[in-house]
């Protein structure tokens, strides 16, 4: 009869390890989750609306990408490090290339290869572009000119990187095309 007591400590010993362990996967799991990449999906989601980011007086950097863009998933959190830098200084935006809302901006800024990156000053006016895979120092040396008010980039012209293939679709005309 005096191994009741016993048992009991050796229940709340083995329940008290449980809850730990418990604790402790959760804090690991928490942690682990943080230092993820970004998704593409997370990085649009925070991005700044369009015609916000070309009302609001501050330079843009647009992003036209696919889901499926190996790619984009790969400069992903190069434009997550660079949006949490310069995100005060510049609108981020996201327009996926394969949503028709956005043919006009595509034939616009001559989108052949995703990502590709447009740097557009505080008046909305385009003042370079940068496609591909792009070293992050590229993509910096552009935002840092574009929030200093630069009126050229540095590195406007940096040679394409390695991107997804894209063909922008033709414009189709609807019935309320011709007035």
């Amino acid at each position: 009869m005096e191994s009741a007591p016993e048992n009991k400590t050796g229940i709340w010993l083995r329940n008290g390890i449980v809850a730990l362990a418990s604790v402790l996967i959760a804090v690991l799991v928490f942690f682990a989750a943080r230092n993820q990449a970004p998704t593409m999906q997370q990085l649009a989601a925070e991005a700044v609306p369009l015609d916000e980011a070309l009302a609001n007086g501050k330079p843009t950097l647009v992003e036209f990408y696919a889901d499926w863009c190996a790619s984009c998933q790969t400069m992903a959190p190069t434009v997550a490090r660079l949006k949490e830098r310069y995100g005060e200084q510049a609108n981020f935006v996201m327009l996926n290339v394969d949503n028709p809302r956005w043919l006009p901006e595509l034939q616009q800024y001559k989108v052949s290869g995703i990502p590709h990156y447009a740097f557009l000053d505080a008046a909305a006016r385009p003042l370079g572009s940068a496609i591909g895979l792009q070293p992050s120092q590229i993509l910096e040396d552009n935002l840092t000119a574009l929030a200093a008010g630069a009126e050229t980039l540095p590195k406007a012209g940096a040679p394409a990187g390695q991107t997804s293939k894209f063909t922008p679709p033709k414009k189709v005309d609807q019935p309320r095309d011709h007035s």
